[in-house]
């Protein structure tokens, strides 16, 4: 049974202690093949059906460097204002661990293809952080355990282990910060909206689906502390394989308050990989963290260097696209936002569904609308991100349509929407399903009407009498009549006329 951890107040940590960051985000490229064979890149399937005597490392195999893989690493670097190396080589990483059938891992050590670069991160409040980039170098993926038997999914009590080497040899980039210094007690939220950020500008450049979820963008959180008159950084923990922008945020602070407490007891901080749970948003100690002479980086032997000239640079330098933080300033023009109004869309996720659904045919103040406030909490309350609910744009402005048009209210767009969240369907589908077509037939509503009426005749005498606001009781009782699929406008204008007839 794991002993608790002790921990320390928050808000003491960060008054006795400042925090120093370094984030690793490994992001898995979108490449047909794999980095250094020609297996299909792609996630699932069968266990080793994606695999063949190279990413295997079988003796006698020889690998190929994959160029749209190199043509991705620029482009990264590019976009993130780093150098651009005029001469660099791949390394082998050696370390044996049964994912890794080849016993090393074919990766860059001192040579990068990309280095010195930074990202400038937004936060909640429209604060900037500028973070620093240490480097984005070139690797291959690992394959996947499988642990059974096990009560924590991990090694440790498990029966036996499966392995699946599909993943292996999938291209990847990671990209490194340099320590990320000076934050306080807003180092969580730094380290939430850097991995956000970096994630928008990889979707922008479209060279990875950035499916945490999946494990195409998964980030090592490391942490330390130093007191507030020490000089020289702590120990560090590195809290590997974070794979949610929540998580990201939880790990580091929880490793703030664990740290914090071990330190002021008198202890000291063990250099280590750690696990993060997502139930509860602890850590636990895995392996003894290496240094970079544990792993005996050489030369790769069977790989040439890769020298990009400058033209070919440039011209991958003209393929960027707009930057997500440039197009947001462009957005908050083009739709008249507010400083505030766009830190929502930005707290909640939502420019790019909102800009994706006035694409499809919504008005900007109806989409975010929609996603800022309905969808939104759907979102919370099912513990996903935004995007992640099973509505796209399309269905969305579909829905709004149906709204303007008249053929739905508010009230029954609200149900449709579940509807489409259900899984039942396209709006029109749930529409047709649910019977939720609002009923715009004047006869059937004026049966409501005089029912209504009938029902209350003193409110019936007041509308007649002047006080036209009575008729909202009339409204109410229709709509209620009518589950909700009259049009109340119509209904009130019925209610007027019969009054007065």
């Amino acid at each position: 049974m794991t002993a608790v951890a002790e921990l320390m107040d928050y808000a003491d940590v960060v008054e006795r202690f400042d925090p120093v960051l370094g984030l690793e985000v490994h992001v898995e490229l979108s490449t047909n093949t794999k980095m250094f064979c020609g297996c299909a890149n792609e996630f699932g399937g069968e266990p080793n059906t994606k695999v063949c005597p190279t990413c295997l490392g079988l003796p006698g195999s020889l690998p190929v460097v994959n160029g749209k893989g190199v043509e991705g690493a620029i482009r990264i670097g590019l976009a993130l204002n780093c150098e651009i190396a005029e001469w660099c080589r791949f390394a082998r990483k050696n370390y044996f661990y049964p994912d890794q059938p080849k016993n090393f891992q074919t990766s860059q050590y001192d040579e990068p293809i990309a280095f010195n670069g930074y990202l400038d991160v937004t936060l909640d409040d429209g604060e900037v952080v500028r973070v620093e980039i240490e480097r984005a170098h070139m690797e291959e993926d690992t394959g996947k355990s499988l642990h059974v038997g096990g009560a924590t999914g991990r090694i440790h009590g498990a029966d036996y282990s499966l392995l699946d080497y599909n993943r292996a040899g999938v291209p990847l980039i990671e990209i490194v910060t340099k320590p990320i210094e000076g934050t306080g007690e807003r180092a969580p939220e730094v380290a939430r909206a850097y991995v956000s950020a970096l994630r928008d500008l990889l979707s922008a450049l479209d060279v990875s689906d950035v499916r945490m979820d999946q494990g195409s963008l998964r980030c090592d959180a490391n942490v330390s502390l130093m007191a507030k008159d020490a000089t020289e950084f702590g120990t560090r923990t590195e809290t590997k394989n974070v794979n949610s922008l929540r998580s990201v945020e939880r790990a580091v602070r929880y490793e703030m308050t664990r740290q914090a407490a071990i330190l002021a007891g008198g202890g000291s901080i063990k250099q280590e990989t750690r696990h993060f749970q997502e139930a509860d948003g602890t850590t636990s100690g895995g392996r003894t963290k290496e240094t970079a002479e544990d792993y005996r980086y050489f030369p790769e032997p069977d790989l040439v260097p890769i020298a990009p000239s400058r033209e070919w640079v440039e011209e991958l330098r003209a393929t960027l696209p707009e930057m997500p933080s440039e197009r947001r300033k462009r957005i908050q023009t083009e739709w008249s936002l507010s400083d505030e109004a766009l830190r929502d869309l930005l707290n909640v996720g939502a420019v790019d569904l909102v800009a994706a659904t006035v694409e499809a045919g919504a008005s900007p103040d109806e989409a975010r609308g929609w996603w800022v406030n309905t969808l939104a909490q759907e979102a919370n309350s099912r513990e996903v991100e935004l995007a992640d609910l099973a509505i796209t744009p399309a269905q969305l402005a579909e829905v709004i349509a149906l709204v303007s048009s008249g053929e739905l209210t508010n009230k029954l767009a609200k149900e449709v929407v579940q509807g489409v969240l259900a899984g039942e369907g396209s709006p029109r589908e749930v529409v047709e399903k649910r019977g939720l077509k609002v009923v715009s037939d004047d006869s059937a509503l004026l049966v409501a009407v005089d029912e209504a009426l009938a029902a209350q005749p003193d409110i019936a005498d007041k509308i007649r009498g002047g006080k036209v606001a009575a008729a909202g009781a009339i409204v109410g009782a229709v709509m209620k009549a009518t589950k909700g699929q009259a049009d109340a406008k119509r209904v009130r204008e019925l209610i007027i006329e019969r009054v007065g007839s």
